[in-house]
């Protein structure tokens, strides 16, 4: 154990002063601010080094981190078992809202009654059926009414935990900060919350407005801001600026942070929206093949129906032979520990040497082992292994290796059996979800199929790391990309709330770390098949392209 006053940021990584007064926080809850790139997610994973290098979270107590959304929940737990290593890390409950609100439920659904009363092998669906199944909207409200009414219920929860993340914390709803609140408020149990309000793209679900100030003012929370950004290229910074300078002028970075002239920013205006697809396309190409840059640090954000505005890109990326990832599509399912466990597997069985699918694959069948029991696990299943892959060189023979693809993941999910499927998720505690999730990743792997006939060739468009990104705005929240191509900002996409939209704007200019490219086409014709009301000529949208017009 180290003593607090020597401990060191892990990794031999600088903190600014704010985020090291955060990491080292003993006492007080901590309501922490910061822009896009500060490393909210580092300061995190430092602070639980903190804690739990030290013994201020002592044990056998656990940190709870809280995010919004799977993969952010996701990230966050991998971060800190880089940083904290794998015992400590193994004290780190990491999941979204309704994940923990779900975990509630499990535990003590029998605290509710009458109408609300559930059986032990309750579901999730679109409408409620009395004791057989509830709604996702549910989740929270039920959970709030057991900690509520049970002294057992929230005693548990508060004393198995001695500190609690909020992460994204600006996006957080009404019904989100009671759940805290009830679990939490009055309490010794520090609480950090951390966000960017510049960043609030939830207003439609709910998200409060002034939310840290509540916070702070409830867990008498000390308020703290990171301003410097770890992410982008000092050009970008200053773009981003003068959007915080309409957004919120008291977070401006400071001048004298930005320092250089790196980073590069377009504008570019088209015709017809053919005509951008196509020079997108062919300036894709040269990135990738010329500049040498992973497809995955390419990302072409669009502000909503995505399948509307980048389906002649797609067309055209796909004449290319660039693959990509229309994340709308795909929706959550490449996040999912299950399909991600499916895609390793069977990336091993018929890929040409996949070592970091093999380290992942062996890292989540045996992640509680001891070191005896973890070494022979791992012979044991690399002998039923061998064994498929002798099943796929004979199928191979017979021309034919592909016919059995999904009766060898059948077996291997059979092999490594429920217990260990359940681990990977606190979703799947639902043995309902977890049959979705494998049956959405048989039925996505064969539409890719259909696209690429090569196995190993349609999972490296199942995966992150191999792909141009194509999302939403709101999907590419927390992420970031070497490039990045903003289409189709135009009055007509970027409709409604000004104030919102103009947050949204702010996230996707402060998603690239080097480049940065806005598009807008005077015409877009109607998709194919659409219905409903579209406007074929288009209007700029003035007010983001003046935001860049010293820049480019």
């Amino acid at each position: 154990m180290i003593l607090a006053d020597n401990w060191l940021p892990a990794d031999g990584l600088t903190l600014e002063p704010n985020a090291l007064s955060a990491a080292k926080e003993k006492v007080n809850c901590l309501a922490l601010t910061a822009g896009p790139g500060a490393g909210k997610t580092e300061m995190l994973a430092q602070r639980a080094d903190f804690l739990l290098s030290t013994g201020t979270c002592r044990y056998p107590k656990r940190i709870l981190a809280i995010s919004f959304k799977v993969d952010a929940s996701k990230n966050l737990k991998e971060r800190i078992r880089r940083r904290c290593g794998a015992d400590m890390g193994s004290r780190f409950d990491s999941y979204t809202f309704h994940a923990f609100a779900k975990r509630i439920i499990d535990r003590f659904r029998v605290v509710l009654t009458n109408t609300d009363a559930l059986d032990a092998n309750y579901t999730i669906g679109d409408k409620k059926v009395t004791r057989k199944q509830i709604m996702f909207s549910d989740l929270v409200p039920l959970a709030i009414q057991i900690l509520e009414n049970s002294t057992v219920a929230i005693n548990a929860i508060r004393q198995t935990y001695s500190d609690v993340f909020l992460d994204e914390f600006q996006d957080c709803t009404n019904q989100q900060y009671e759940l805290i609140k009830v679990a939490f408020q009055g309490t010794s149990i520090r609480l950090t919350a951390v966000g960017d309000t510049k960043q609030k793209i939830m207003g439609w679900a709910g998200a409060l407005d002034g939310i840290f100030e509540t916070f702070a003012n409830d867990f008498s929370a000390i308020p703290l801001n990171m301003y410097r950004n770890f992410r982008s290229k000092p050009r970008l910074l200053r773009l981003q600026n003068e959007i915080i300078r309409v957004l919120d002028s008291t977070s401006v970075m400071p001048e004298d942070q930005i320092v250089g002239d790196e980073g590069e920013i377009f504008s570019k205006q088209f015709q017809t929206s053919q005509a951008e697809a196509e020079s997108l396309a062919d300036m894709i190409c040269n990135w990738v093949e010329l500049e040498k840059i992973p497809p995955s640090e390419i990302a072409v954000l669009v502000s909503k129906q995505l399948d509307l505005y980048a389906n002649h890109l797609m067309a055209a990326l796909e004449l290319k032979n660039i693959p990509y990832r229309n994340e709308q599509q795909m929706q959550d399912i490449t996040v999912e520990p299950a399909a991600r466990l499916i895609v390793d597997h069977l990336s091993c069985l018929y890929g040409k040497r996949e070592p970091k699918a093999w380290t992942r694959l062996m890292n989540q069948l045996t992640p509680f082992s001891d070191d005896e029991m973890q070494s022979s696990d791992r012979r044991e299943f690399q002998y039923f292994f061998k064994e498929q892959l002798k099943s796929v060189a004979a199928l191979e023979s017979l021309g034919d290796p592909l016919s059995g693809w999904w009766d060898l993941v059948k077996s291997f999910l059979n092999r490594i059996g429920i217990e260990t499927l359940v681990a990977l998720s606190p979703d799947y505690e639902s043995h309902t979800r977890l049959t979705e999730v494998i049956r959405d990743t048989k039925a996505r792997i064969e539409e890719l199929l259909e696209l690429e006939p090569e196995l190993p060739k349609a999972l490296t468009r199942f995966v992150d790391d191999q792909a141009v990104r194509i999302l939403t705005i709101h999907k590419s929240k927390g992420l970031e990309f070497d490039s990045v191509i903003m289409m189709a900002i135009d009055e007509e996409i970027f409709f409604g709330d000004r104030d919102a939209n103009r947050c949204a704007f702010f996230v996707g200019v402060s998603r690239a770390k080097r480049r940065l490219i806005l598009t807008f086409s005077n015409e877009r014709e109607r998709p194919d098949g659409y219905k409903k009301r579209w406007a074929t000529r288009r209007t700029k949208q003035s007010e983001y392209f003046s935001y860049i017009d010293d820049f480019v």
